[in-house]
Protein backbone atom coordinates (compact mmCIF):
# COMPACT_ATOMS: atom_id res chain seq x y z
CA UNK A 1 0.00 0.00 0.00
CA UNK A 2 2.61 2.28 0.65
CA UNK A 3 4.45 1.75 -2.42
CA UNK A 4 1.08 2.51 -4.07
CA UNK A 5 0.92 5.79 -2.22
CA UNK A 6 4.54 6.46 -3.13
CA UNK A 7 4.09 5.97 -7.03
CA UNK A 8 0.81 8.27 -6.63
CA UNK A 9 2.87 10.69 -5.18
CA UNK A 10 5.33 10.82 -7.62
CA UNK A 11 3.05 11.10 -10.47
CA UNK A 12 1.65 14.26 -8.76
CA UNK A 13 4.79 15.62 -8.63
CA UNK A 14 5.41 15.02 -12.28
CA UNK A 15 2.14 16.11 -13.04
CA UNK A 16 3.00 19.55 -11.56
CA UNK A 17 5.71 20.22 -13.57
CA UNK A 18 4.09 19.38 -16.50
CA UNK A 19 2.36 22.24 -16.37
CA UNK A 20 5.18 24.34 -16.84
CA UNK A 21 6.26 23.88 -20.65
CA UNK A 22 10.12 23.92 -21.87
CA UNK A 23 11.06 27.46 -21.73
CA UNK A 24 13.17 29.32 -24.24
CA UNK A 25 17.16 30.10 -23.64
CA UNK A 26 19.04 26.71 -22.87
CA UNK A 27 20.33 25.21 -25.73
CA UNK A 28 19.41 24.96 -29.06
CA UNK A 29 16.01 25.38 -29.27
CA UNK A 30 14.74 23.87 -32.31
CA UNK A 31 15.82 20.65 -31.24
CA UNK A 32 14.37 21.22 -27.61
CA UNK A 33 11.91 18.50 -28.00
CA UNK A 34 13.75 15.77 -29.73
CA UNK A 35 13.55 12.45 -28.86
CA UNK A 36 17.37 12.21 -29.78
CA UNK A 37 17.63 11.88 -33.37
CA UNK A 38 20.86 14.49 -34.72
CA UNK A 39 20.88 15.24 -38.74
CA UNK A 40 24.72 14.55 -39.81
CA UNK A 41 25.90 12.96 -36.97
CA UNK A 42 28.75 10.17 -36.44
CA UNK A 43 25.90 7.48 -35.21
CA UNK A 44 23.26 6.37 -36.93
CA UNK A 45 20.50 3.61 -36.65
CA UNK A 46 18.14 1.58 -37.84
CA UNK A 47 14.62 1.08 -37.68
CA UNK A 48 15.04 -1.39 -35.36
CA UNK A 49 17.47 0.88 -33.06
CA UNK A 50 20.35 -0.98 -33.73
CA UNK A 51 23.60 1.28 -33.30
CA UNK A 52 25.94 1.97 -36.49
CA UNK A 53 29.04 3.08 -34.87
CA UNK A 54 30.87 2.17 -38.05
CA UNK A 55 31.71 6.10 -38.07
CA UNK A 56 34.46 6.75 -35.63
CA UNK A 57 33.39 9.75 -32.98
CA UNK A 58 34.88 11.84 -30.55
CA UNK A 59 32.14 12.17 -27.34
CA UNK A 60 32.52 15.03 -25.18
CA UNK A 61 31.45 15.22 -21.24
CA UNK A 62 31.47 17.95 -18.38
CA UNK A 63 31.93 17.35 -14.51
CA UNK A 64 32.69 19.18 -11.86
CA UNK A 65 35.68 18.72 -9.66
CA UNK A 66 39.22 19.79 -10.13
CA UNK A 67 41.12 17.93 -12.41
CA UNK A 68 43.80 15.86 -11.53
CA UNK A 69 47.53 16.29 -12.68
CA UNK A 70 47.81 12.73 -14.62
CA UNK A 71 44.03 13.04 -15.85
CA UNK A 72 45.71 12.82 -19.44
CA UNK A 73 46.78 9.46 -18.94
CA UNK A 74 43.72 7.95 -17.31
CA UNK A 75 41.84 9.81 -20.60
CA UNK A 76 44.26 7.90 -22.78
CA UNK A 77 43.90 4.45 -21.78
CA UNK A 78 39.87 4.96 -21.75
CA UNK A 79 39.89 5.82 -24.98
CA UNK A 80 42.18 3.20 -26.23
CA UNK A 81 39.31 0.87 -24.93
CA UNK A 82 36.23 2.93 -26.21
CA UNK A 83 37.97 2.57 -29.58
CA UNK A 84 37.80 -1.37 -29.39
CA UNK A 85 34.33 -1.61 -28.10
CA UNK A 86 32.49 1.63 -29.58
CA UNK A 87 34.70 3.33 -31.88
CA UNK A 88 34.71 6.55 -30.00
CA UNK A 89 36.98 8.63 -27.70
CA UNK A 90 35.57 10.34 -24.96
CA UNK A 91 36.89 14.24 -24.17
CA UNK A 92 36.28 15.12 -20.06
CA UNK A 93 36.17 18.48 -19.21
CA UNK A 94 36.29 19.62 -15.62
CA UNK A 95 34.74 22.98 -13.73
CA UNK A 96 36.53 23.63 -10.53
CA UNK A 97 34.92 23.97 -7.46
CA UNK A 98 35.48 27.38 -6.91
CA UNK A 99 34.12 27.86 -10.15
CA UNK A 100 31.11 25.38 -10.74
CA UNK A 101 28.72 28.17 -9.24
CA UNK A 102 28.74 30.51 -12.01
CA UNK A 103 30.29 28.38 -14.99
CA UNK A 104 28.11 25.35 -14.70
CA UNK A 105 24.66 27.29 -15.69
CA UNK A 106 26.54 28.86 -18.46
CA UNK A 107 27.26 25.78 -19.95
CA UNK A 108 23.50 25.33 -21.44
CA UNK A 109 22.75 28.89 -22.51
CA UNK A 110 26.29 29.37 -24.29
CA UNK A 111 25.68 27.13 -27.35
CA UNK A 112 28.72 25.54 -26.62
CA UNK A 113 28.49 21.37 -28.64
CA UNK A 114 28.69 18.95 -26.05
CA UNK A 115 27.30 15.51 -25.73
CA UNK A 116 27.08 14.77 -21.78
CA UNK A 117 27.44 16.35 -18.07
CA UNK A 118 27.33 15.67 -14.74
CA UNK A 119 23.96 17.35 -12.66
CA UNK A 120 22.00 16.36 -9.98
CA UNK A 121 18.97 17.56 -7.95
CA UNK A 122 21.27 19.83 -6.18
CA UNK A 123 22.62 21.21 -9.52
CA UNK A 124 18.86 22.16 -10.35
CA UNK A 125 18.54 19.29 -13.05
CA UNK A 126 14.73 20.10 -13.03
CA UNK A 127 14.83 23.94 -13.85
CA UNK A 128 17.69 23.27 -16.66
CA UNK A 129 15.36 20.52 -18.03
CA UNK A 130 12.31 22.81 -18.38
CA UNK A 131 14.39 25.23 -19.69
CA UNK A 132 15.02 22.87 -22.81
CA UNK A 133 18.79 22.21 -21.94
CA UNK A 134 18.78 18.82 -22.05
CA UNK A 135 17.75 16.48 -25.45
CA UNK A 136 14.59 13.84 -24.33
CA UNK A 137 15.68 10.50 -23.71
CA UNK A 138 12.43 8.94 -24.18
CA UNK A 139 13.88 6.94 -27.15
CA UNK A 140 17.62 7.15 -26.74
CA UNK A 141 17.56 5.66 -22.94
CA UNK A 142 16.06 2.53 -23.83
CA UNK A 143 17.02 1.82 -26.97
CA UNK A 144 20.59 3.03 -26.90
CA UNK A 145 21.15 1.83 -22.73
CA UNK A 146 18.60 -0.89 -22.72
CA UNK A 147 20.68 -2.32 -19.83
CA UNK A 148 20.84 0.60 -17.55
CA UNK A 149 17.18 1.25 -17.78
CA UNK A 150 16.23 -2.40 -16.80
CA UNK A 151 18.19 -1.44 -13.95
CA UNK A 152 16.29 1.59 -13.28
CA UNK A 153 13.72 1.34 -10.28
CA UNK A 154 10.16 2.99 -11.24
CA UNK A 155 10.60 5.66 -9.03
CA UNK A 156 14.21 6.85 -10.41
CA UNK A 157 12.33 6.85 -13.77
CA UNK A 158 9.34 9.18 -12.19
CA UNK A 159 12.31 11.56 -11.14
CA UNK A 160 14.25 11.49 -14.39
CA UNK A 161 11.03 12.87 -15.29
CA UNK A 162 10.06 16.35 -16.38
CA UNK A 163 6.72 17.61 -18.42
CA UNK A 164 6.13 14.13 -19.07
CA UNK A 165 9.90 13.02 -20.14
CA UNK A 166 12.63 11.75 -19.27
CA UNK A 167 15.83 14.27 -19.18
CA UNK A 168 18.48 11.98 -17.20
CA UNK A 169 19.78 9.10 -15.96
CA UNK A 170 20.27 8.42 -12.29
CA UNK A 171 23.02 7.27 -10.54
CA UNK A 172 22.15 3.14 -9.24
CA UNK A 173 23.98 4.09 -6.09
CA UNK A 174 22.45 4.19 -2.71
CA UNK A 175 23.55 7.70 -1.10
CA UNK A 176 22.24 9.42 1.40
CA UNK A 177 21.46 12.94 3.12
CA UNK A 178 23.85 12.78 5.63
CA UNK A 179 26.09 15.88 6.75
CA UNK A 180 28.82 17.02 9.26
CA UNK A 181 31.91 18.02 10.48
CA UNK A 182 34.96 15.66 8.93
CA UNK A 183 37.53 16.56 11.62
CA UNK A 184 41.52 15.67 12.48
CA UNK A 185 41.60 13.78 15.33
CA UNK A 186 45.29 13.75 15.78
CA UNK A 187 45.19 17.65 16.26
CA UNK A 188 43.94 17.06 19.54
CA UNK A 189 45.78 14.53 21.14
CA UNK A 190 46.94 15.15 24.35
CA UNK A 191 43.97 18.17 24.81
CA UNK A 192 41.38 18.31 27.28
CA UNK A 193 38.77 17.70 24.52
CA UNK A 194 36.44 14.91 25.66
CA UNK A 195 35.96 13.73 21.62
CA UNK A 196 32.40 14.45 21.21
CA UNK A 197 31.32 15.73 18.21
CA UNK A 198 27.37 15.88 18.30
CA UNK A 199 26.47 19.33 18.64
CA UNK A 200 27.58 22.72 17.50
CA UNK A 201 29.14 23.61 20.93
CA UNK A 202 31.13 20.33 20.16
CA UNK A 203 31.96 22.08 16.96
CA UNK A 204 33.12 25.23 18.71
CA UNK A 205 34.98 23.61 21.46
CA UNK A 206 36.80 21.43 18.89
CA UNK A 207 37.95 25.00 17.10
CA UNK A 208 38.70 26.46 20.18
CA UNK A 209 41.66 24.26 20.71
CA UNK A 210 42.73 23.96 17.29
CA UNK A 211 42.94 27.69 17.52
CA UNK A 212 45.16 27.76 20.63
CA UNK A 213 47.19 24.68 19.55
CA UNK A 214 47.37 25.10 16.02
CA UNK A 215 47.00 28.95 15.37
CA UNK A 216 48.77 28.40 11.77
CA UNK A 217 46.10 26.50 10.47
CA UNK A 218 42.32 27.49 9.51
CA UNK A 219 39.62 25.91 11.72
CA UNK A 220 37.10 25.40 9.38
CA UNK A 221 37.75 24.92 5.70
CA UNK A 222 35.96 27.49 3.70
CA UNK A 223 36.07 28.63 0.42
CA UNK A 224 34.58 31.01 -2.32
CA UNK A 225 31.39 28.83 -2.77
CA UNK A 226 27.98 29.16 -1.11
CA UNK A 227 29.10 27.90 2.71
CA UNK A 228 27.36 24.96 4.63
CA UNK A 229 27.20 25.59 8.03
CA UNK A 230 23.15 27.01 8.07
CA UNK A 231 22.30 23.97 5.63
CA UNK A 232 23.86 21.69 8.42
CA UNK A 233 22.49 23.93 11.47
CA UNK A 234 19.03 23.83 10.25
CA UNK A 235 18.58 19.90 8.82
CA UNK A 236 20.47 19.32 12.59
CA UNK A 237 16.75 21.21 13.83
CA UNK A 238 14.91 18.72 11.30
CA UNK A 239 14.19 20.77 8.48
CA UNK A 240 14.42 20.35 5.12
CA UNK A 241 15.41 22.56 1.77
CA UNK A 242 13.77 21.87 -1.74
CA UNK A 243 16.07 21.10 -4.69
CA UNK A 244 18.95 22.68 -3.80
CA UNK A 245 17.10 26.14 -2.80
CA UNK A 246 19.12 26.61 0.42
CA UNK A 247 16.61 29.15 1.43
CA UNK A 248 13.00 28.10 1.40
CA UNK A 249 12.79 25.58 4.29
CA UNK A 250 9.76 23.00 5.80
CA UNK A 251 9.27 20.50 8.72
CA UNK A 252 9.50 16.72 6.67
CA UNK A 253 7.40 15.41 9.91
CA UNK A 254 5.22 18.18 9.58
CA UNK A 255 1.57 16.48 9.20
CA UNK A 256 0.94 19.83 6.71
CA UNK A 257 4.44 21.47 6.09
CA UNK A 258 4.59 24.89 6.14
CA UNK A 259 6.92 26.63 3.40
CA UNK A 260 9.31 28.88 5.41
CA UNK A 261 12.16 31.86 4.24
CA UNK A 262 15.60 31.40 6.20
CA UNK A 263 14.86 34.81 7.75
CA UNK A 264 11.43 33.06 9.30
CA UNK A 265 13.31 30.45 10.92
CA UNK A 266 12.76 30.88 15.13
CA UNK A 267 16.47 29.34 14.81
CA UNK A 268 17.99 31.90 12.80
CA UNK A 269 19.21 34.58 14.79
CA UNK A 270 20.22 32.55 17.43
CA UNK A 271 22.82 30.50 14.50
CA UNK A 272 23.69 34.35 13.09
CA UNK A 273 24.82 35.39 16.61
CA UNK A 274 27.05 31.74 16.55
CA UNK A 275 28.65 32.73 13.75
CA UNK A 276 29.26 36.49 15.02
CA UNK A 277 30.93 34.41 17.48
CA UNK A 278 32.59 32.27 15.39
CA UNK A 279 34.37 34.86 13.38
CA UNK A 280 34.93 37.14 15.67
CA UNK A 281 37.15 33.93 17.14
CA UNK A 282 38.94 33.78 13.92
CA UNK A 283 37.48 30.11 13.41
CA UNK A 284 37.75 30.87 9.37
CA UNK A 285 39.86 33.20 6.88
CA UNK A 286 38.24 36.83 6.62
CA UNK A 287 38.56 36.29 3.09
CA UNK A 288 37.06 32.61 2.87
CA UNK A 289 34.21 34.25 0.01
CA UNK A 290 37.38 35.02 -2.38
CA UNK A 291 39.36 32.09 -1.25
CA UNK A 292 39.47 29.92 -4.45
CA UNK A 293 41.39 26.65 -2.61
CA UNK A 294 38.93 23.80 -1.90
CA UNK A 295 41.68 21.90 -1.03
CA UNK A 296 42.79 23.03 2.72
CA UNK A 297 41.51 20.41 4.56
CA UNK A 298 42.97 17.93 2.57
CA UNK A 299 46.47 19.50 2.03
CA UNK A 300 46.75 19.96 5.80
CA UNK A 301 45.52 23.55 6.41
CA UNK A 302 42.49 23.41 7.71
CA UNK A 303 41.60 21.18 10.61
CA UNK A 304 37.55 20.45 9.93
CA UNK A 305 35.75 20.70 6.41
CA UNK A 306 32.03 20.20 6.16
CA UNK A 307 30.79 17.66 3.97
CA UNK A 308 28.89 14.02 3.35
CA UNK A 309 29.87 10.59 4.55
CA UNK A 310 31.42 9.66 1.20
CA UNK A 311 33.84 12.49 1.08
CA UNK A 312 34.68 11.51 4.73
CA UNK A 313 36.08 8.26 3.40
CA UNK A 314 37.79 9.87 0.65
CA UNK A 315 39.54 12.22 3.19
CA UNK A 316 40.23 9.39 5.65
CA UNK A 317 41.74 7.07 3.29
CA UNK A 318 44.02 9.70 1.89
CA UNK A 319 45.13 10.65 5.14
CA UNK A 320 45.12 7.74 7.38
CA UNK A 321 48.06 9.53 9.58
CA UNK A 322 45.24 12.94 10.24
CA UNK A 323 42.77 10.05 12.70
CA UNK A 324 39.71 11.33 10.71
CA UNK A 325 36.57 11.42 12.21
CA UNK A 326 33.06 12.13 10.96
CA UNK A 327 29.78 13.04 12.65
CA UNK A 328 26.23 13.53 11.06
CA UNK A 329 24.17 16.44 12.47
CA UNK A 330 20.89 15.75 10.03
CA UNK A 331 18.30 14.85 12.60
CA UNK A 332 16.47 13.01 9.78
CA UNK A 333 18.34 11.23 7.58
CA UNK A 334 16.55 9.47 4.81
CA UNK A 335 18.06 8.06 1.12
CA UNK A 336 18.52 11.01 -1.38
CA UNK A 337 17.06 11.15 -4.55
CA UNK A 338 17.83 9.18 -7.36
CA UNK A 339 18.89 12.51 -9.43
CA UNK A 340 21.29 13.62 -6.74
CA UNK A 341 23.33 11.85 -9.07
CA UNK A 342 22.73 11.65 -12.45
CA UNK A 343 23.52 12.00 -16.48
CA UNK A 344 22.05 14.40 -18.80
CA UNK A 345 22.43 14.33 -23.26
CA UNK A 346 23.08 18.02 -23.90
CA UNK A 347 20.30 19.47 -26.25
CA UNK A 348 23.94 20.63 -28.35
CA UNK A 349 24.75 17.01 -28.78
CA UNK A 350 25.11 15.52 -31.97
CA UNK A 351 26.19 12.13 -31.40
CA UNK A 352 23.78 11.25 -28.55
CA UNK A 353 22.93 8.01 -29.47
CA UNK A 354 26.61 7.32 -29.17
CA UNK A 355 26.76 9.08 -26.05
CA UNK A 356 23.67 6.78 -24.67
CA UNK A 357 25.22 3.52 -25.88
CA UNK A 358 28.70 5.02 -23.95
CA UNK A 359 27.05 5.70 -21.01
CA UNK A 360 25.49 1.94 -20.92
CA UNK A 361 28.83 0.45 -21.54
CA UNK A 362 30.24 2.69 -18.49
CA UNK A 363 27.57 1.34 -16.38
CA UNK A 364 27.87 -2.35 -17.24
CA UNK A 365 31.39 -3.01 -18.49
CA UNK A 366 33.37 -3.93 -15.66
CA UNK A 367 36.84 -3.09 -17.35
CA UNK A 368 35.47 -0.12 -19.19
CA UNK A 369 33.94 0.98 -15.36
CA UNK A 370 37.60 0.52 -14.10
CA UNK A 371 39.30 2.15 -16.34
CA UNK A 372 36.61 5.65 -16.46
CA UNK A 373 36.20 5.39 -12.80
CA UNK A 374 39.26 4.29 -11.40
CA UNK A 375 42.15 5.17 -14.35
CA UNK A 376 45.01 2.36 -15.08
CA UNK A 377 45.90 -0.70 -12.73
CA UNK A 378 49.48 0.00 -11.45
CA UNK A 379 49.51 3.28 -12.06
CA UNK A 380 46.69 5.43 -10.48
CA UNK A 381 45.26 2.20 -8.78
CA UNK A 382 45.30 -1.00 -7.37
CA UNK A 383 43.04 -3.49 -6.14
CA UNK A 384 43.53 -6.26 -3.05
CA UNK A 385 42.32 -9.77 -3.24
CA UNK A 386 38.73 -8.62 -1.95
CA UNK A 387 38.44 -6.40 -4.95
CA UNK A 388 39.07 -3.41 -3.23
CA UNK A 389 41.19 -0.49 -4.46
CA UNK A 390 43.53 2.48 -3.68
CA UNK A 391 44.33 5.28 -5.56
CA UNK A 392 48.00 4.86 -5.80
CA UNK A 393 49.55 8.95 -6.27
CA UNK A 394 46.74 10.95 -5.02
CA UNK A 395 48.96 13.92 -5.76
CA UNK A 396 48.22 13.28 -9.47
CA UNK A 397 45.13 10.97 -9.30
CA UNK A 398 42.02 10.86 -8.15
CA UNK A 399 38.57 8.62 -8.89
CA UNK A 400 36.03 10.26 -11.53
CA UNK A 401 34.14 13.23 -10.62
CA UNK A 402 31.04 11.44 -12.89
CA UNK A 403 29.70 10.15 -9.66
CA UNK A 404 26.27 9.10 -10.90
CA UNK A 405 28.44 6.31 -13.32
CA UNK A 406 28.53 4.36 -10.24
CA UNK A 407 26.16 1.50 -9.32
CA UNK A 408 25.75 -1.24 -6.37
CA UNK A 409 26.89 -3.87 -8.69
CA UNK A 410 30.63 -1.96 -10.25
CA UNK A 411 31.61 0.63 -7.56
CA UNK A 412 34.15 -0.79 -5.81
CA UNK A 413 35.33 -0.28 -2.08
CA UNK A 414 38.45 1.99 -1.39
CA UNK A 415 41.23 0.07 0.83
CA UNK A 416 41.07 1.67 4.07
CA UNK A 417 37.98 2.50 4.54
CA UNK A 418 37.12 3.58 7.99
CA UNK A 419 35.30 0.56 10.02
CA UNK A 420 32.92 3.15 10.82
CA UNK A 421 31.85 3.70 7.38
CA UNK A 422 29.43 0.31 6.89
CA UNK A 423 28.70 1.16 11.14
CA UNK A 424 27.30 4.57 10.19
CA UNK A 425 25.15 3.31 6.83
CA UNK A 426 23.66 0.84 9.14
CA UNK A 427 22.56 3.11 11.54
CA UNK A 428 21.14 5.35 8.89
CA UNK A 429 18.73 2.56 7.50
CA UNK A 430 17.72 1.06 10.28
CA UNK A 431 15.83 4.83 11.30
CA UNK A 432 14.80 5.21 8.07
CA UNK A 433 10.94 4.27 7.70
CA UNK A 434 9.59 4.75 3.99
CA UNK A 435 6.79 7.37 4.00
CA UNK A 436 8.02 9.07 7.04
CA UNK A 437 10.08 12.46 7.47
CA UNK A 438 12.34 13.18 4.59
CA UNK A 439 11.90 10.01 3.03
CA UNK A 440 8.47 10.49 2.46
CA UNK A 441 10.18 13.76 0.12
CA UNK A 442 12.39 11.96 -1.76
CA UNK A 443 10.45 11.52 -4.60
CA UNK A 444 8.86 15.51 -4.63
CA UNK A 445 9.90 17.54 -7.53
CA UNK A 446 9.84 20.93 -7.19
CA UNK A 447 8.37 22.63 -11.08
CA UNK A 448 10.59 25.97 -10.92
CA UNK A 449 9.13 26.56 -14.24
CA UNK A 450 6.55 29.51 -12.91
CA UNK A 451 8.87 31.13 -10.79
CA UNK A 452 12.44 31.47 -12.79
CA UNK A 453 13.20 35.37 -12.93
CA UNK A 454 12.29 35.29 -9.37
CA UNK A 455 14.92 32.23 -8.77
CA UNK A 456 17.44 33.74 -10.60
CA UNK A 457 17.06 37.29 -8.62
CA UNK A 458 16.98 35.07 -5.39
CA UNK A 459 19.87 33.50 -5.72
CA UNK A 460 21.77 36.42 -6.96
CA UNK A 461 20.66 37.95 -3.17
CA UNK A 462 21.70 34.96 -1.50
CA UNK A 463 24.92 34.65 -2.98
CA UNK A 464 25.58 38.39 -2.19
CA UNK A 465 23.80 39.18 1.65
CA UNK A 466 23.76 35.93 2.48
CA UNK A 467 26.99 34.32 1.90
CA UNK A 468 28.29 37.21 3.90
CA UNK A 469 25.78 37.39 6.49
CA UNK A 470 26.10 33.35 7.07
CA UNK A 471 30.21 33.77 7.93
CA UNK A 472 29.52 36.97 10.16
CA UNK A 473 31.18 39.55 7.98
CA UNK A 474 28.35 41.68 8.21
CA UNK A 475 25.95 42.60 11.33
CA UNK A 476 23.24 39.60 12.26
CA UNK A 477 20.41 42.31 12.98
CA UNK A 478 21.26 44.48 10.35
CA UNK A 479 22.09 42.22 7.84
CA UNK A 480 19.30 39.86 8.06
CA UNK A 481 16.90 42.83 7.71
CA UNK A 482 18.77 43.86 4.28
CA UNK A 483 18.94 40.53 3.28
CA UNK A 484 14.82 39.89 3.60
CA UNK A 485 13.99 43.56 1.90
CA UNK A 486 16.26 42.15 -1.27
CA UNK A 487 14.46 38.97 -1.19
CA UNK A 488 11.22 40.13 -0.93
CA UNK A 489 12.45 43.13 -3.80
CA UNK A 490 13.52 39.77 -5.89
CA UNK A 491 10.46 38.37 -5.22
CA UNK A 492 10.84 35.20 -2.85
CA UNK A 493 7.08 35.44 -1.82
CA UNK A 494 6.02 34.15 -5.53
CA UNK A 495 8.66 31.35 -4.89
CA UNK A 496 7.17 30.48 -1.28
CA UNK A 497 3.69 30.32 -3.03
CA UNK A 498 4.11 28.27 -5.68
CA UNK A 499 6.19 25.91 -3.22
CA UNK A 500 3.67 25.91 -0.73
CA UNK A 501 0.93 25.13 -3.82
CA UNK A 502 3.04 22.21 -4.96
CA UNK A 503 3.87 20.68 -1.25
CA UNK A 504 0.04 20.85 -0.50
CA UNK A 505 -0.33 18.94 -3.51
CA UNK A 506 2.21 15.96 -3.19
CA UNK A 507 1.08 15.39 0.56
CA UNK A 508 -2.27 15.39 -0.13
CA UNK A 509 -1.36 12.54 -2.94
CA UNK A 510 -0.34 10.97 0.10
CA UNK A 511 -3.47 10.41 2.05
Amino acid sequence: MQNKKLRKALAVSMAIAMTGGLLAGCGSNNSSSSNGGAAKSGSTSSASGELDTSEFVELSMYVISDRPAGQDAIDENLNKLLKEKLNCSLKINWIGWAEYANKYPLLFSSGEEFDMAYSASWLNFASLAQKGAFKSLDELWPTYAPKNFAAQSEEAKQQATVNGSYYCVPSLLSTYNSYGPIYRGDLVEGTEWDGKMETFEDIEEYCDIIKETHPEMECIDLYSTAPEIFFMYMENQGLATFNGIRYLWYDPNAENPTVMTSYELEKTPEFLEMMARWNEKGFYSKSALSDTDSTKFQNGKAALKIHNIDSYVGQAILHPEYDIHYSNMVKDVAHLPYTQDCMVISNTSKNPERAMALWDLITNDQEVYDAFYYGIEGTSYELNDEGQFKILDTDNYGTSAMWSARSDALNRQQIGTPDDYKTNIDEFESHIVSGQGNEKFTGFVLDTSSFETQLAACNNVQQQYWWPLELGYTDAESGLADYQSQMEAAGIEAMKEAAQKQLDAYVASLK
